[in-house]
């Protein structure tokens, strides 16, 4: 099977249509410019020796060679052979809070898409690890299983919104206790074995009111499995914003005495869920440096053979557009664009031709 490997310079052949097509309008207008001097009968005296076929046919071998051009510089590429790899890394549960708090603005553009940008420079940063997602407010759910497919888990990840779950509040309790079973505990067609190629991460402004996070932690731990956590927003404090069905902030979330609710960022409470939990804990920033402690945890985790992957192969095969292209001009060089009076095969046969 033949594929490319830079897909985007493709898009050059469209350049061939393109230049066809000015070149019609071109001829077009040369010939529009002959009639106005001499009738289109006279064409053949005037210019006896023009050959509208060989200029037709040297375009069309530019066009060929560029199009060659275009494709050798794509790096046609085909499999040669399948390998078989073993495949190493840790399993990380990402836990995401989706509560209304997380639309906060404290951090632009909003808590929750600072998180999910957070979440991208993780993935960016993994090498054969393998990740599953899951959100929680007042309950929580599995987003996406447990996969080194982080194309997958971006798409995944692009879909969460605040409005997934209903029930308001923060479990992080539940969240864990999610998270530890993502990672296969409790699954009947697995045995569980403790390792310490797990972990954990916790990305929320640490609003918990639900459950006992800091419990479910050691419970995690108590599995040598590790929790982190990241703390989005700024512990002054800031009021959640409303919006109307276009998506455009018509208010702030108010209690039942009509006073804007407020939050903050409880970094007291994510400290210590992360200290239960043998991780770390550290507040997102700008930047991917702020969770380079996260990244540091993930990558002393023990690495676990967890299967045997096939890659295939291939080699590049540039060289033989590269070389059809160079075929094509040098046959574009060697053909004239006028008659050779002297070597006109059409004469020359009817003069070998046995006379009657």
């Amino acid at each position: 099977m033949i594929h490319f490997e830079h897909t985007n310079l493709l898009w050059l052949l469209l350049t061939i249509p393109i230049l066809t097509a000015l070149w019609i309008a071109t001829r077009h207008w040369h010939r529009a410019q002959l009639q106005r001097f001499a009738d289109r009968s006279m064409f053949g005296r005037l210019i006896p020796d023009a050959s509208p076929r060989r200029t037709a046919l040297k375009f069309a071998l530019i066009m060929c060679a560029l199009a060659l051009l275009i494709l050798a510089v794509a790096n046609p590429q085909a499999g040669t052979k399948l390998q078989e790899a073993k495949r190493q890394g840790s399993d990380i549960a990402i836990c995401l809070d989706i509560s209304n708090s997380m639309m906060a603005e404290d951090i632009q553009p909003n808590r929750l898409e600072r998180s999910k940008r957070t979440i991208g420079n993780l993935l960016g940063e993994l090498t054969g690890d393998r990740v599953s997602l899951v959100v929680f407010a007042g309950t929580s759910f599995v987003q996406m299983p447990l996969t080194n497919d982080y194309g997958a888990a971006k798409l995944f990840l692009d879909q969460v919104s605040c409005d997934q779950i209903s029930t308001q509040g923060t479990a992080i309790g539940d969240a864990i206790s999610t998270a530890i079973q993502t990672l296969g505990y409790d699954d009947p067609d697995r045995e569980w074995v403790r390792n310490k190629g797990r972990a954990i991460i916790i990305i929320s402004d640490g609003e918990n009111h639900e459950d006992d996070a800091v419990a479910a932690a050691k419970k995690a731990a108590s599995e040598s499995i590790r929790v982190c956590t990241i703390g989005m927003g700024q512990p002054e404090g800031t009021p959640i914003p409303e919006y109307d069905p276009r998506g455009r902030r018509n208010n702030y979330k108010r209690a039942k005495d009509g006073s804007i609710v407020m939050t903050k960022l409880n970094e007291t409470m994510l400290a210590e869920i992360a200290h239960a939990g043998n991780g770390v804990y550290v507040r997102a920033g700008n930047t991917g440096n702020s969770i380079a402690e996260v990244l540091n945890t993930i990558a002393n985790l023990d690495k676990e053979q967890y299967g045997e992957a096939t890659f295939s192969e291939y080699e590049s095969r540039y060289q033989y557009p590269l070389a059809g292209a160079i075929i094509c001009l040098v046959l574009e060089l060697i053909i004239f664009e006028r008659r050779n009076r002297k070597f006109n095969l059409h004469k020359l046969l009817q003069k070998e031709e046995p006379a009657q």
